[in-house]
């Protein structure tokens, strides 16, 4: 049976590195089945009216790749035939349709990736020529299809992109700051926090707002594909349900309310930004997301914060001197930070993300946990510490 016609697809989330294991539970949790963590991916089992589902509900990955087929892939001659066979092309691939190739791993003889995608290429417009005498045109800024193909040791396996445009890009935050966190990664990081919504969410350096509203959207199950004149690669395919689609689609929307799960207020979520510029930014972003009314942003000085009575958690993407900070007294914040947390936050968990372990030395608190987080390709630690 093809691809086109199988009741179940496999499918490949591709995730931020460092997040393959909340990514797996957030899957398991939407109904996927065979879920199984990867090194910067999940993979996993699902059906059509779940992989709409996915789209419009799931916040950690960047994209969905679902699997058409694998081969035997060592020489070129087995990628171009691999390719030919892989699907059922006279369904998939009629001349109208407009694609791109995209390539990751490697295999002997098969290196470069810019190689193996026009090799790919060759192998379907190769195929279409002889069955129709026409082919597709290449389309690198909007295809109609977006294929995937990846190279192991020994096999290839070749995917159909159903996301389009990542999937970070939540279409909230036109205005961002110097170096924005992506929105999927800050749910994540969100994620591993174990923040409920039922205690005090504090962002003492919030920039432009990213981590709070992630955090707002998914307690108040704020679906992140939903609005926003989102649209996704699948909607192009051949299989694309209409009807079943505007269903995942209304469901997604009636997810959101006001409050928690069991009827209880979202607890204080509060933000502070010292620079007036990025400040309005979060407000702006805040607002497009939909989550102003619960956010408490406050322009202003971590330095002149005082908590709520009520201890609670404290999220933190503070400079490290990589993107941000270079002209800053980073060792002066951070031995401020450490103050103001000794002196006014005992009984709070501290999150804070850091991509330089000497930077965070001035505070002169322990972390617990440290997990590893790679942020834009800069390699990070998610750190945890109990504030006593």
């Amino acid at each position: 049976m093809s691809a086109l016609n199988a009741p179940n697809y496999s499918v490949v989330a591709v995730v931020a590195p460092g997040l393959e294991a909340p990514a797996a539970e957030e899957l398991s949790r939407l109904g996927c089945t065979a879920v199984r963590p990867l090194r910067r991916a999940v993979q996993f089992q699902t059906d059509q009216v779940g992989f709409y589902r996915l789209h419009l509900q799931a916040r950690l990955p960047f994209r969905f790749l679902r699997h058409l087929g694998s081969f035997p892939c060592s020489s070129r001659e087995q990628l171009y035939q691999g390719v030919q066979a892989a699907a059922d092309w006279q369904q998939w691939l009629p001349p109208t349709t407009t694609f791109r190739v995209e390539t990751s791993g490697s295999a002997p003889g098969l290196t470069h990736s810019h190689y193996c995608a026009l090799e790919v290429k060759n192998a379907l417009v190769d195929w279409q020529r002889e069955r129709w005498g026409e082919r597709s045109s290449i389309e690198l800024e909007n295809p109609n299809l977006v294929f995937h193909l990846h190279l192991g040791a020994t096999e290839a396996s070749l995917y159909l992109d159903g996301s389009g445009e990542s999937l970070h890009r939540r279409g909230y935050r036109p205005a961002m700051g110097l170096a924005p966190l992506k929105e999927n990664l800050a749910a994540g990081l969100i994620a591993l926090t174990g923040w409920d919504g039922s205690l005090p969410l504090v962002d003492p350096l919030c920039g432009s707002g990213t981590l709070l509203i992630e955090a707002a959207a998914m307690a108040l199950a704020r679906a992140p594909g939903v609005g926003q004149g989102r649209f996704f690669a699948l909607q192009r395919w051949p299989d694309f349900d209409p009807g079943l689609w505007s269903a995942e689609l209304e469901a997604a929307t009636g997810l959101a309310r006001d409050g928690l799960s069991d009827g209880r207020p979202l607890a204080p979520i509060y933000g502070i930004e010292r620079d007036h510029e990025v400040f309005e930014q979060a407000c702006t972003n805040a607002a497009a997301a939909g989550v102003a009314p619960w956010l408490q942003l406050q322009q202003g000085d971590f330095r002149d914060f005082q908590p709520p009575n009520q201890p609670g958690v404290l999220v933190c993407n503070p400079p490290y001197g990589v993107r941000l900070g270079k002209d800053e007294d980073l060792e002066q914040l951070f031995f401020d930070l450490g103050q103001m947390l000794k002196q006014r936050c005992s009984g709070w968990q501290l999150w804070l993300l850091s991509g330089n372990p000497a930077s965070t030395a001035p505070m002169r608190l322990k972390a617990s946990r440290r997990i590893p987080i790679s942020n834009g390709g800069i390699d990070c630690r998610w750190l945890h510490y109990e504030i006593r």
